[in-house]
């Protein structure tokens, strides 16, 4: 038995609303995690949408370059 994927369809799905809520939503829950100065950036791009965690608070960039707090924070952001 041969699959074929419907492309489009599948970028149709990944550039959704609905995906791009629960992007955000794991976003969110990663920059709570990660302790106060990070934010949430949504985007939708060509093929999917995403989501950035970033510093925003010069505390914040130095809390990730010092202790690498998004990294320990993403198992917030899983299931």
């Amino acid at each position: 038995m041969k699959i074929k994927v419907n492309r489009s369809e599948v970028r149709r799905v990944m550039r959704s609303p609905e995906a791009l809520l629960e992007l955000t939503g794991r976003g969110q829950r990663v920059a709570m995690a990660a302790g106060p100065g990070f934010e949430v950036k949504p985007s939708v791009g060509r093929n999917r949408a995403r989501v950035a965690v970033v510093a925003a608070t010069s505390a914040a960039r130095r809390a990730e370059a010092k202790h690498g707090v998004l990294s320990k924070a993403l198992d917030a952001g899983r299931g």
